[in-house]
């Protein structure tokens, strides 16, 4: 154990700190995919996407598409929160069904399925940040995959709406209906705004950009002698592969063309200087989460420096050890763990930059894979997530259902 009390490790301590902070991995990557989606979020796609799919389905799926638009808007950040909320009780009243059916599902899929989602988000490559800077306490050389979770979130996705589309329907709409009645007609309800020509036009040609932009990347990678796949193996997800490292560029990219695309077709950009504008406001809403990483840097760096990691690690995994608990119970406490200090810590990277250090060295040396670890935080707190009374936006909700 190093004592970071002494004259030469406080002295270490401040020379290090602007590079410690610097160096900082999920810094990077999370400003660099925000900048992406903040354009396309600043430019309407985002919300006229949401609208668009939300107006395509009949009362029957309504359920399931809600929750399925709410899940997929987490790529969005918040915008599931502001946008898919309140127009999920636009769309119930005006099919006839319960507005506050409608905010019970899309809340379950914005918040209760914060981790599920069949597209990769910003939260993909923030989570796996922290846990590799963890796992190097005890294995300095490792390497997690920025998509790690991303086939066990995909599949959990179905499960979180198969589960929300039967409580919703079965459940909670009847109670609302018989305990809350609408007297209203859905016809005097402002109804859910329809596309406007230059709006439709720019979802077409941005969905147009983006295939041109999937189809440029397929074209660039298939290829057997791809600069993109490792170059020793030739394998395209290898963690050799400069692909796998280019995973936080490519969201970036994906986002911001059709993001630009859109914009010049609708008329809501009129310049480069729209498009700077987009990333400011990505990048003003990440103050917080800046402050905090940088508190953040410094105790990892601390932490790991003084060796505190590798004695938990050792100690806690004696002591699971001892207590002869099989892999599948170590990590049913993890959730459990997680979905208690959810209630507490309302932001998921900062509730894993509190236990990941401790949890995720500790677990490799019982033999459980630091992807799984990570996978198992993501299921407790997305499923205390819509309970915590930290929960930000929950005042916003309300309102929603106060219309």
């Amino acid at each position: 154990i190093v004592n970071l009390l002494t004259g030469a490790e406080l002295t270490r301590f401040l020379t290090d700190m602007v590079p410690v902070f610097t160096a900082f991995a999920p810094l990077g990557i999370v400003l660099v995919a925000l900048l992406g989606v903040g354009v396309a979020e600043h430019s309407g796609l985002i919300a006229a996407g949401l609208r668009k799919l939300l107006s395509l389905t009949t009362a029957r799926w309504l359920t399931p598409i809600v929750m399925l638009v709410a899940i997929i808007s987490h790529t969005a950040a918040d915008a599931g929160y502001v946008v898919v909320i309140p127009l999920a009780a636009v769309i119930f009243h005006a099919a006839g069904r319960h507005p506050l059916a409608g905010i019970a599902a899309a809340f379950a899929g914005v918040s209760g399925g914060f981790s599920a989602n069949f597209i990769p988000s910003a939260l993909d490559p923030l989570l796996q940040g922290i846990t590799q800077a963890a796992g190097r306490v005890l294995d300095p050389g490792l390497l997690v995959n920025p998509l790690c979770n991303w086939f066990f979130m995909s599949t959990s996705s179905l499960l979180v709406i198969g589960l929300g589309w039967w409580l919703t329907d079965k459940i909670v709409e009847p109670w609302l209906t018989r305990t809350n009645p609408v007297t209203d007609d859905p016809a005097d309800g402002a109804g859910l705004t329809p596309l406007a020509p230059g709006e439709q036009r720019g979802l077409w040609w941005a969905a147009v950009s983006l295939v041109l932009s999937l189809a440029l990347l397929l074209a660039a990678f298939l290829p057997a002698g791809s600069p993109l796949r490792d170059p020793a193996t030739g394998a395209m997800a290898s963690f050799g592969a400069p692909l796998m490292h280019a995973i936080v560029p490519l969201i970036f990219v994906l986002f911001l063309i059709p993001g630009i695309t859109y914009g010049v077709v609708a008329g809501s950009m009129r310049g480069h200087r729209d498009v700077i504008a987009g990333m400011s406001r990505a990048m003003e809403s990440m103050g917080y989460y800046i402050v905090m990483a940088f508190f953040a840097a410094q105790f990892i760096a601390a932490f790991g420096h003084s060796n505190l990691g590798v004695l938990l690690a050792v100690e806690g995994a004696d002591g699971l050890s001892a207590l002869h608990l099989s892999p599948q119970f170590t990590i049913v406490g993890i959730i459990l763990l997680s979905a208690f200090i959810d209630l507490f810590v309302g932001s998921a990277s900062a509730k894993w930059l509190l236990i990941a250090p401790i949890f995720v060295p500790m677990l490799m040396r019982l033999g459980i894979a630091p992807e799984l670890t990570q996978a198992a935080y993501r299921i407790g707190d997305s499923s205390a997530n819509i309970v915590t009374p930290l929960m930000p936006y929950f005042p916003l909700v309300v309102v929603f259902c106060r219309r």
